[in-house]
């Protein structure tokens, strides 16, 4: 779920961004401004300054600084993560998708929905609450509990496990390839994909674990029927094209994020003094 877009892939996207028309690009950005994706973008940013903290600790020894507090800043410009994510809405949706998008989401429903996910996500980066979150699953997991039935169906309409899993390898695949750039390691193509996938596994419980914890924590305040409405959209063909553009601009995002800072990691571990 930490993923972590590569430069040209984003030009390449406002290329053929621009070319689909200003229509279809203000009705993207509307939807980009109900899904609330800038209050989305600013709390994984967040996210990333403090995964930022970590690396200076576990790779930098601590060496960092202000130095490094900058560079990670940078990394993790708010502009151009909000506008990749955008650009993928305006690419994996066609209008009539978009129009879709917007009668489920701006509703009363569908902001409610919009708001505990985001509360939700900004709780969790809280470690206590983190915890809270992933032991309520574990009490649950292998139990007959209907709310947790639900939330499993919603995972599966959505591929949610596998499409997350997935973001999460290619992520760490582009950090490797980010410090190798920099040279801060030797590996080659080959043994990278190799120690990637031989954490695809940790990478899987790790991420089941923690998207029920995320789920049951948002929609708790959400009734039956308004869960089953949710997933009820997420199986139409607007529903699941949504989906899927906002895994690739996340998964876009991440990537990139990703390579940068694993250059910037090698660069760093470099100086003498930083």
């Amino acid at each position: 779920m930490r993923l972590i877009s590569n430069l040209l892939g984003m030009l390449a996207g406002l290329i053929c961004f621009v070319s689909a028309g200003a229509a279809q690009a203000g009705d993207a950005w509307k939807l980009s401004d109900v899904l609330r994706i800038d209050d989305v973008i600013e709390v994984l940013r967040d996210e990333g300054l403090k995964f930022g903290a970590d690396l200076d600790n576990d790779m930098l020894a601590g060496r960092g600084g202000a130095f490094w507090a900058t560079q990670v800043g940078r990394v993790y410009d708010l502009a151009w993560m909000k506008d990749t994510v955008r650009i993928a809405l305006s690419q994996g949706l066609s209008d009539t998708e978009i129009a879709q998008a917007l009668d489920f989401f701006d509703t009363e429903l569908g902001q409610k929905i919009l708001s505990l996910e985001t509360s939700a996500r900004r709780a969790m980066t809280n470690p206590e609450v983190e915890e809270i979150a992933h032991d309520a699953y574990l009490s649950l997991k292998g139990s007959d509990d209907a709310r947790l039935a639900t939330i499993t169906r919603f995972i599966e309409v959505n591929d949610l496990l596998e499409r997350n899993v997935a973001g999460s390898l290619n992520a760490s695949y582009a950090f490797m390839r980010g410090l190798v750039q920099g040279g801060g390691s030797e590996m080659s193509d080959e043994e990278i994909t190799a120690d990637i996938w031989a954490q695809e596994e940790e990478t899987r419980v790790d991420t089941q674990e923690w998207l029920y914890g995320f789920m049951l924590l948002a929609y708790r305040p959400l009734s039956d029927a308004q869960l089953e409405a949710y997933i009820a959209f997420s199986e139409t063909t607007a529903g699941q094209a949504l989906n899927g553009a906002l895994f690739d601009g996340f998964d876009n995002m991440y990537r990139g994020i990703s390579h940068a800072l694993g250059v910037q990691v090698a660069e760093a571990a470099s100086y003498k003094e930083l």
